[in-house]
């Protein structure tokens, strides 16, 4: 079996917590005029820092005109093209009534610092009918531990005891599986099952795939698998927790915290340092966020849950520490496994505290949300 690997470089973001900044000294008059600067290399004038001064102070234009012997039509003239310029360097529209809130959480986020880097890996890609092409980035073997500490934040004894498990090398798509691939793919002959072509609520080819059953998941990978002649299946839900975490032992691969700038989650919530930011309330193209973790792979963290192939377990009493699936019967027909399965990952939905590495997750095999989707695992050898 060959596999044309082609090298491809990504960046990797960490987010790093300076945990000295005042945030509570911040003026938001100046990160206004920061980041007015830093778009049009000019610092605000006195008619746009007096507007945003009256703003903050939940002033009305005719007040703010007033106090300064402006007319009311030429301040409001300035405001137009001054939430333009901060709507751009912002990237969310930016009005009177909103600038306050903008300001808080910028302050606020400057306390956070994200830290971008260059990696390569290598990948190849399954070339699919109508130019599809699934790409499966090479994962290296290697040894982690699993599970969550106790001290981690808000972490749960399911996801304990920690235990140390080895992994062997295999492949594991580059991406959560798009829409596109899914068409492609469900237009195959049947082998156990029929697949719907056109399942998911958000559409969008680039997007992930979702309203996905873990039988349609499975279904998904047998036709794929003869089509290609290799073995594709879902992850174990160790494989899964090692890629995602790749070689990272922080609650997130992006470190202790995250935020919305890097992952799509509900950002009305926070984890740890993190703050509110942008909740976006639908899934995202894959991939949108041009940040993968070590091993060169996209959205780990949000977007949809991923299925994995083991049966739901209350803890890890008992798990192998072999990177294999972990199953209660030795039923070798995947598709007529029954009971729960385990997902990964968190979603566009969920707080950030259900996308940690270490979140299980799961659910009938049977249901269909628009939060569940899934990633696909090449073996090189089973």
């Amino acid at each position: 079996m060959g596999f044309n690997l082609k090298p491809f470089e990504f960046d990797v973001a960490l987010i790093e917590v300076n945990q000295s900044a005042q945030i509570s000294r911040d003026n938001p008059l100046e990160i206004a005029d920061e980041i007015i600067f830093t778009k049009t290399a000019k610092h605000l004038n006195n008619t746009e820092q007096l507007l945003i001064q009256g703003t903050l102070a939940n002033q009305t234009y005719e007040q703010i005109a007033a106090s300064a012997e402006y007319s009311v039509r030429h301040l409001k003239n300035v405001a137009i093209k001054l939430w333009e310029v901060l709507s751009e360097v912002v990237g969310e529209k930016v009005t009177k009534k909103n600038l306050k809130t903008v300001l808080e959480r910028l302050a606020a986020g400057r306390h956070l610092t994200i830290n971008r880097h260059r990696q390569q890996s290598q990948c190849f890609v399954e070339e699919l009918a109508n130019g599809v092409g699934l790409k499966m980035v090479s994962i290296p073997e290697g040894s982690f531990m699993m599970g969550a500490a106790k001290t981690e934040e808000e972490s749960d004894n399911d996801q304990r005891p920690q235990h140390q498990v080895t992994v062997s090398t295999f492949f594991m798509g580059k991406y959560p599986v798009t829409q596109e691939e899914w068409e492609a793919v469900a237009a195959l002959p049947q082998i156990n099952r029929e697949l719907d072509l056109d399942l998911s609520n958000f559409k969008g080819v680039n997007r992930p795939v979702e309203t996905v059953s873990w039988y349609d998941a499975v279904e998904f990978c047998d036709r794929l698998s003869q089509y290609t002649k290799k073995s594709y299946r879902l992850p174990s839900e160790a494989e899964w927790e090692y890629v995602c975490r790749a070689g990272t032992t922080t609650p997130f691969n992006f470190g202790e915290t995250i935020t919305s700038e890097l992952a799509n989650y509900n950002a009305n919530y926070t984890y740890g340092a993190g703050v509110k930011r942008t909740y976006r309330r639908e899934t995202t193209p894959v991939g949108s966020f041009e940040v993968a973790n070590a091993f060169g792979l996209y959205d780990m963290h949000g977007n949809v849950w991923e299925w994995c192939l083991d049966d739901w377990h209350r803890s890890y009493e008992g798990a192998p520490t072999d990177g294999s699936a972990w199953f209660d019967s030795e039923n070798n027909n995947i598709s007529q496994k029954q009971g729960n399965a385990v997902l990964r990952g968190g979603s566009w939905v969920d707080n950030p505290v259900f996308c940690r590495s270490a979140y299980r997750n799961y659910s009938s095999r049977d249901d269909r949300l628009n939060s569940f989707g899934f990633r696909i695992v090449c073996a090189i050898r089973e």
